[in-house]
């Protein structure tokens, strides 16, 4: 953002702009500085500001060409009484990004600087519009200012100046505010230096104090953005009163671009999880909630996007736990029931708000249960319904993350079945939208969790046990490969059924179950080394020929020897052993490779299960060898 020119600047005195007018005055600046009076260089001046008014950029060129630049740097002293147009030209110039660098390299800037430290009300402004408009998008400038210490002087100006109200304070602590702004935009390393001069606590007391003044508003609100993206901004803004100022202020707001703006700086200080519950505090939800109701109904663009903001802005206040469960209520808040009524909707924005916030309230046992005691899967499954043939990804994928948490809590589990989620859910099984796989995958592994008959159905599937399969090699989508694995061992693990077991290997599920074993996740391997165990009591010789075409002895050799393996992956991978020797090339391999010597030095494991298992296996072992 550009510093705007002074509004109030006279122009009235000025002689009618000429070409040879600006020639003559850029020479006389050039010779005359060192023994010119101040009317003769007031006049060249006042020349210059006439023809940067009518035609900046070419004049600026000129400007640039004469090397009258480095002749201001020796007219910015605090005793001139041209100072304050010198950085009224400077601030003028420096309003075209071609022009900044030069300023810079003129030696402008540490001369701007010292003219911070003066009482002049009028350098003041001009100088912070300078450097304000130098920083502007400039490396090179910002660098200057901070080297020189500028921004230091000017948050301590801002600092004693921030309780006055008087207009010409008013105007100065705008530039000031507008000139941080441009310094540090975009720029972690000076948005941090900000924070730590304590800039913050002042720029909120500053909102609230010149909430009446919009320009001054416009500039705080702008500041604000560039800082509250920094983690550090967060913490400082959690001790302040910034979201009761910003809920007022919005509260007073009518036009789109206003809210907009004060929506920039909610979104990230909505992610941290105190000023979350501030927010919900100061009444945020609520003008939330009123503007989704005036334009959910609005084909209009920009209620159109004040829609989604507004209930983007919703869903993110419910991801912290106390903000969340502040307004569920035991389920029987206001707001609850009014997200409630955003999932049957007709507007896709509001479906997708609706199940995301559903999917945040269901964080906790005792809210899942509520809801789904409360008819909530039913509306979900609608919703889910209305979505099946060339749906929106976005509702598929909420609605898909609202079951799989609400089947979580083990009471729910049987109650979704029975309601039919599972039905529901495998309806998306043909899509290809990886989100969406990878939140169907994980809705029923919730689901089968300790629900045997469920498991043995959904394992005699062969379309999904397929598809499983197929999604197990999709190594372009890590999280969908992980759950499909997930997903087959639960099935085996959960059912302990041989049909299902038989399924599995039916479909080259095997060596995908192996290759599990190896994953740097320990949960991973653990599930995958159970069911590999299952298989191996259950269904052996089924399926022995992929088990030994997987490697498993070897893996298990290479898991069994390796120091950095958890106790629980020990501990399973010599029960699979011990089942695996039913088998006789199994049993070949197993005796191959000389896993007496591995099981025990395990004897002596810190883990006593580990140990006691090491001594069970070389027993089996010393019996088969």
């Amino acid at each position: 953002m550009v510093l705007p020119i002074n509004e109030d600047t006279d122009f009235s005195f000025l002689c009618v702009y000429q070409a040879d007018n600006l020639s003559d005055a850029l020479k006389k600046l050039k010779i005359t500085t060192t023994d010119s009076t101040a009317d003769s260089l007031e006049g060249c001046l006042d020349c210059l500001l006439q023809a940067l008014a009518q035609n900046n950029t070419e004049t600026s060129e000129k400007i640039q060409k004469s090397g009258v630049l480095q002749v201001f740097a020796g007219l910015l002293t605090p005793q001139s009484s041209c100072t304050a147009k010198v950085a009224n030209i400077i601030a003028e110039v420096a309003r075209n990004e071609f022009m900044r660098n030069p300023c810079v390299d003129a030696g402008l800037i540490p001369p701007l600087v010292q003219l911070l430290n003066c009482k002049d009300q009028e350098v003041l402004l001009q100088t912070g519009r300078a450097l304000g408009n130098i920083c502007y998008d400039s490396h090179e400038g910002r660098n200057a200012v901070d080297h020189a210490g500028g921004a230091h002087i000017v948050v301590d100006h801002i600092r004693s100046l921030c309780s006055k109200t008087d207009p010409a304070s008013e105007k100065l602590l705008t530039v000031f505010c507008g000139m941080l702004m441009n310094y540090s935009n975009e720029n972690d390393t000076l948005q941090s230096q900000l924070i730590n001069m304590g800039v913050i606590p002042t720029l909120v007391k500053l909102l609230g104090i010149h909430c009446q003044n919009a320009a001054l508003t416009e500039m705080c609100l702008v500041a604000f953005g560039n800082l509250a993206e920094l983690e550090s901004s967060k913490e400082q803004f959690a001790y302040t009163n910034i979201a009761e100022e910003l809920v007022k202020l919005f509260k007073k707001q009518i036009e789109h671009d206003k809210k907009e703006m004060i929506f920039e700086v909610l979104a990230p200080l909505a992610e941290n999880d105190v000023i979350k519950l501030q927010l919900v505090e100061a009444g945020l939800v609520e003008c939330l909630l009123e503007i989704v109701q005036k334009t959910v109904d609005s084909d209009k663009e920009d209620d159109i996007a004040e829609l989604k903001t507004a209930s983007d802005l919703m869903v993110l206040l419910l991801l912290g736990d106390e903000s969340m469960q502040k307004l569920f209520e035991g389920g029987k808040g206001s707001v609850f029931q009014r997200v409630l009524s955003w999932i049957p909707s007709n507007s896709h924005q509001l479906q997708l708000a609706g199940a995301l916030a559903i999917a945040n309230f269901a964080r906790n046992d005792g809210n899942c249960i509520h809801m789904v005691d409360n008819g909530i899967v039913q509306k979900l499954m609608d919703l889910l319904d209305r979505h099946v043939e060339d749906g929106n990804v976005t509702v598929q994928h909420a609605a898909l993350s609202a079951l799989r948490n609400l089947a979580i809590p083990v009471v729910n589990k049987a109650k979704m079945l029975s309601a039919g989620v599972a039905e529901a859910v495998l309806k998306f099984l043909r899509s290809e939208m990886p989100p969406v796989q990878f939140k169907l995958l994980g809705t029923l592994r919730m689901l089968i969790d300790a629900q045997a008959e469920a498991a043995e159905q959904l394992g005699k599937n062969a379309k999904l046990v397929e598809r499983l399969v197929e999604w197990c090699e999709a190594k372009d989508h890590a999280g969908v490969m992980g759950e499909s694995n997930r997903l087959l061992s639960a099935l085996i693990r959960h059912s302990k059924s041989k049909d299902v077991i038989r399924t599995i290997v039916q479909s080259g599920g095997i060596k995908h179950l192996v290759t599990m074993a190896t994953s740097e996740h320990v949960i991973m391997q653990n599930e995958a080394l159970v069911a590999l165990a299952l298989i191996a009591a259950l269904e052996l010789v089924t399926a022995e020929k992929d088990l030994e075409n997987a490697q498993l002895v070897q893996i298990l050799h290479r898991l069994l020897s390796d120091d950095r393996s958890a106790p629980e992956i020990k501990y399973n991978s010599m029960v699979l052993i011990c089942a695996l020797i039913g088998s006789e090339p199994l049993q070949k391999e197993v005796q191959s490779m000389a896993f007496l010597e591995v099981v025990s030095k395990l004897r002596s494991h810190e883990n006593k299960t580990v140990a006691q298992q090491a001594s069970l296996t070389e027993q089996r072992l010393a019996v088969e060898s």
